[in-house]
C-alpha cells in the first residue's frame, strides 16, 4: 500500500480530510482536492507531518475539464491513480416546490456527475494495470429518503446505483467499486443543518441534534470521521479484493429500522 496513490475529492475538510490523513499515515501518495482558500496549505502541512508525496488541486467538481486535468497531473507525477475516493458534496434543504433549480443542478453535478467524470478519467489506466479501488462516499440518504432533500437523496441514490454498475464492469479487471453510506457526521455541512433547524424549531442546538438530526439513528451519536476513514482504508486494501458493488451503511443503526 505504501507505493500507491489515492485521489480524494473534498479532502481539505471534514470527512475527506480525515480519509486523507488515514491514507497518509499508511504511506499513500495523496492527491488532495478542495476549494478552501488555504487548501494548498492544509495539504502541505498534512503531507509534511506524514512525510508523503502529494499534489494539491483546486479543481471545481462542476468542471469536467478541470477534473480530467487533475487526473492527468496525478498520472504525470505519480504514474497513475490507484484509489479514487469521490467524497466532495454539498447539500440544500427545501420543499420540492421551493427548491431552487440552480441548487438542484449543483447538487447533482458535485455529488454525482463529478464522480462519473473522474471514474471515466481513471478507468483506462486501472484496466491496464488490472488494479483499481473506487470508493464513493454516499450517505444513508443513498438508501433512504428524507423530506426536503430531493436533490441530495436523488444524487446519493444515483451514486449507489453508479457504484454497482462500475463494480460489474470493473470485475474482470481487478477494479472494485463500493459506496460508504454514513449516517450523520458532524461536518460543516451538518453544522449548518443543526443551526437552521434550531432556528426553525426554536430549540437549543443540542435538542435539535437529539430529537431531529439523529432521530432515525438507533445510536444517538454522530458517526466519527475516523470510522469512515478506516472503512475506506479497508476497501482500498488487498483484503477487500472480492468486496465490490456494496453500499455499506455506517449509520448508527438507521438502516436496521
Amino acid at each position: 500500500m505504501e507505493k500507491k496513490t489515492a485521489l480524494i475529492t473534498g479532502s481539505t475538510s471534514g470527512i475527506g480530510l480525515a480519509i486523507a490523513e488515514a491514507f497518509a499515515q499508511k504511506g499513500f501518495r495523496i492527491v488532495f482536492n478542495g476549494l478552501e482558500e488555504n487548501g494548498a496549505d492544509i495539504a502541505a502541512q498534512l503531507a509534511q507531518k506524514h512525510q508523503i508525496e502529494f499534489l494539491f488541486s483546486g479543481a471545481n467538481m462542476l468542471s469536467p475539464a478541470a477534473l480530467r486535468q487533475m487526473v492527468q497531473e496525478a498520472t504525470d507525477r505519480f504514474g497513475g491513480v490507484d484509489v479514487l475516493i469521490n467524497n466532495a458534496g454539498i447539500q440544500h434543504v427545501a420543499p420540492v416546490e421551493a427548491f431552487p433549480e440552480e441548487k438542484w443542478d449543483a447538487i447533482l453535478g458535485i455529488n454525482l456527475t463529478a464522480a462519473f467524470h473522474l471514474v471515466k478519467a481513471v478507468w483506462p489506466q486501472m484496466k491496464t494495470r488490472r488494479f483499481g479501488r473506487i470508493i464513493n462516499i454516499a450517505s444513508a440518504h443513498g438508501l433512504f429518503a428524507s423530506e426536503f432533500k430531493s436533490a441530495y437523496v436523488a444524487a446519493k441514490h444515483g451514486l449507489v446505483g453508479f457504484t454497482k454498475t462500475i463494480a460489474l464492469e470493473g470485475a474482470p479487471y481487478g477494479i472494485t467499486a463500493n459506496a460508504i453510506c454514513p449516517g450523520y457526521v458532524r461536518t460543516p455541512l451538518v453544522e449548518k443543518q443543526v443551526f437552521d433547524q434550531a432556528q426553525a424549531h426554536h430549540l437549543p442546538e443540542e435538542e435539535v441534534i437529539r430529537k431531529v438530526i439523529l432521530a432515525k439513528q438507533a445510536i444517538k451519536e454522530f458517526v466519527p470521521v475516523a470510522a469512515i476513514a478506516e472503512l475506506a482504508l479497508f476497501l482500498a486494501s488487498e483484503h477487500a479484493a472480492t468486496l465490490t458493488g456494496a453500499a455499506l451503511p455506517i449509520d448508527g443503526g438507521w438502516s436496521a429500522q
